[in-house]
């Protein structure tokens, strides 16, 4: 399909600071424009517009992870929130043009649905504009609404990219009262992440989601900490030959360019995780579609303008929180990680592709059972993500 695409934040973070895990598709053609074509008996031209979608919609992915009638019932009264770095000032605007296009009920400021908040709860004093990370935004946005249309939706964005600014975002996001809280950005490991798990991330009763990563075989922070789900990357085609009507796969570009998975190197391995190749955490838990060549739709206007496919573990993560929105409030002193391990068979099942070569094996290739890329799975319906 020839599709090419570029971070929208920068690939090597510093010390101490997080990148975001977006990818804009910027030519070539999708999966999604290959079946529309197919569909209407016509050939495809690579990917030149951004006046129209050219990546999956709500319909389609509520119809590929089984979710369109609890997407319909589900969500009303809770609050999925975005964690993310500086300011996108469209961010309201863009996403009112995605659901109207997709003719998802308005949420809007006004109406209480949206919220856009700095990392101490402000509404007015807002972190300096960044168009890589406003892009990151519009892409969150518009997952949680594709997953739940009935959520309401708090993005809280931190003054800057480093864990102590996204981490007191996380927290304020918890103290405004979100059960759900999607953070799609990481970085290298270090010695200070436990002492950020227990200043940021640990939260009983709230189900906190993570992107694995987008550099293949390896482990980032936040992902790695044992209190969050760590979202894997799958590449999602609609398989008319098979009864779910889609096929998933390992998402795997190249060699430095795939889903994240492997060993912590700290943090200390959660008990219901039973995999035997990692003493400490093990990354991933479940996974989402990621690979930009079968990405999503999103609309941006900052820095950007219009339509665009995105792909990147960005796409996952507040995919699955939302998910997790659409099951139902957990219950008070868990750890909703855990819930997909209850539940395996609840879950689709990625048996395919692999990032790259490791022993043991299952770390980076796809298995029958849990591996590394696309942990348990990805979502059939909402059961797997109760508790």
């Amino acid at each position: 399909m020839g599709v090419t695409w570029t971070n929208v934040c920068a690939a090597t973070p510093a010390a101490g600071y997080a990148s975001c895990n977006a990818k804009r598709v910027t030519g070539g053609t999708t999966a999604y424009m290959a079946a529309k074509a197919a569909s209407q008996g016509k050939s495809v031209a690579p990917l030149a517009s951004t006046s129209s979608p050219s990546g999956f919609g709500p319909t389609d992915l509520q119809s590929a992870y089984g979710l369109a009638s609890a997407a319909a019932s589900n969500g009303s009264g809770e609050t999925v929130a975005i964690v993310d770095a500086y300011n996108d000032p469209n961010a309201a605007a863009d996403l009112a043009v995605y659901r109207s296009y997709y003719g998802l009920s308005a949420c809007t400021v006004a109406s209480g649905c949206f919220k856009q908040v700095s990392q101490t709860g402000s509404t007015t004093s807002l972190p300096t504009s960044d168009s890589g990370w406003a892009e990151e935004i519009s892409l969150d946005l518009d997952m949680v609404s594709a997953a739940c249309p009935n959520c309401n939706i708090l993005l809280v964005e931190a003054s800057s990219a480093s864990y102590a600014n996204l981490g007191t975002a996380v927290n304020e996001a918890v103290k405004l009262g979100a059960k759900y809280v999607s953070n799609s950005y990481g970085g290298s490991e270090s010695s200070s992440e436990t002492s950020y798990d227990t200043s940021y991330y640990k939260h009983a009763g709230v189900a906190i989601t993570v992107s694995s990563g987008d550099s293949g075989y390896g482990v980032e922070y936040p992902a790695a900490s044992q209190y969050v789900t760590a979202v894997g990357g799958t590449s999602l085609v609609k398989a008319t030959s098979t009864t779910r009507g889609w096929t998933e796969s390992v998402w795997k570009t190249s060699s430095t360019e795939g889903a994240g998975s492997g060993c912590s190197k700290y943090e200390t391995k959660p008990t219901w995780q039973t995999d035997t190749g990692c003493t400490k955490r093990t990354v991933a838990d479940v996974s989402a579609v990621a690979d930009p060549a079968t990405g999503v739709s999103v609309y941006d206007t900052y820095g950007v303008s219009g339509w665009y496919t995105f792909g990147g573990t960005s796409v996952a993560s507040p995919f699955i929180a939302a998910v997790y929105a659409l099951a139902g409030t957990p219950s008070t002193s868990s750890y909703p990680a855990s819930f997909p391990y209850a539940h395996t068979s609840s879950l689709n099942d990625v048996t395919s592709g692999s990032t790259s070569t490791c022993s043991p094996a299952y770390l980076c290739t796809a298995e029958t059972g849990y591996d590394g890329p696309t942990g348990l799975g990805t979502p059939s319906g909402t059961t797997a993500f109760a508790g």
